[in-house]
């Protein structure tokens, strides 16, 4: 949501927090398998070409997949936002949505790594993207007995911000906002032996361009930064949406440590393919690739 200035504004802003609420409100009165599938409907095809999200799902496509058939891309250009919306109303869901995703099985080579991490009270690094839904795995580990927090950046629109950060707190806490305080906080929930969820493929300032999808895209190094600092584990981990609407809870090979640059190259690849292999799960809206786009 892009954030608007002064008096006028904090109108816009509030009345488009009143129709998301309005949604979310109206979604969650039916019954939990529904309520996805329509949320998704709505945000696909009737909120995604108000905002300009299929927009920018083709404008992204044409970058990447310049030779991708219309056909398909028009097929994403719904599909993606309603993978959005969906994600949202699971995360709206709290209980019912962590009681789903709890009773599925941990899969992957880094099961085994997570574990041991765990019984030794090692600090882990949960790294994912904004693919399938994000939230999955940190809801399942949580269920799971595992002390998992979140890192969260803070949404732009203020009144959206104050319920969206109620949401992702019933799923667990401690959640920290990518700020100066609530790093601090994160680092000292890491260095006694926490694990912390971080979705990496943001747009950061700062960051260094690293291959991604064919082309560079401005990576944070911190993450890696940190495990190093910090002896964490780092370890990619994806909730998979499947079509019966459960999930594949993944589990990736843990990353070995070297220097921070190849860390995080290591985390852009294992993302990159598992987008190849379900394209509609990534949130193929965000202006990912600021550098190398024709015009």
């Amino acid at each position: 949501m892009k954030r608007s200035s002064g008096k006028i504004g904090l109108v816009v802003d509030w009345v488009v927090d009143r129709l998301v609420r309005t949604l979310i409100a109206v979604s969650l009165w039916l019954p939990y398998d529904r309520r996805g599938p329509v949320a998704g409907w709505v945000v696909a095809h009737v909120i995604a070409p108000v905002a300009g999200y299929r927009r920018r799902v083709r404008d992204n496509l044409a970058l990447i997949f310049p030779d991708m058939p219309k056909a398909e891309v028009e097929r994403m250009a719904r599909a993606v936002p309603a993978n959005i919306g969906r994600t949202f109303l699971e995360i709206y869901s709290g209980d019912e949505f962590a009681a789903r995703v709890a009773r599925e099985p941990l899969q992957g080579p880094g099961v085994q790594a997570l574990e041991q991490a765990a019984a030794e009270k090692r600090p882990v690094l949960l790294v994912t993207g904004h693919f399938g839904n994000y939230d999955a795995m940190r809801a399942a580990l949580i269920a799971r007995g595992y002390p998992v927090g979140g890192l969260y950046k803070p949404m732009k629109n203020r009144f959206f911000n104050t319920h969206y950060v109620a949401a992702i707190s019933r799923i667990g806490t401690p959640v920290f906002p990518r700020s100066r305080s609530g790093m601090a906080d994160m680092v000292r929930f890491l260095k006694g032996g926490g694990m912390v969820g971080i979705v990496l493929d943001h747009y950061v300032k700062g960051g260094v361009p690293l291959p991604f999808l064919g082309h560079d895209a401005i990576t944070s190094l911190a993450t890696a930064e940190m495990a190093l600092r910090y002896n964490a584990l780092v370890v990619p981990v994806y909730g998979i949406r499947r079509d019966d609407g459960r999930f594949d809870l993944m589990v990736g090979s843990p990353v070995p440590h070297s220097d921070p640059v190849t860390m995080t190259q290591a985390l852009n690849a294992d993302l990159e393919q598992h987008v190849r292999r379900h394209m509609d799960q990534w949130m193929w809206t965000h202006r990912r690739w600021k550098t190398g786009r024709p015009g």
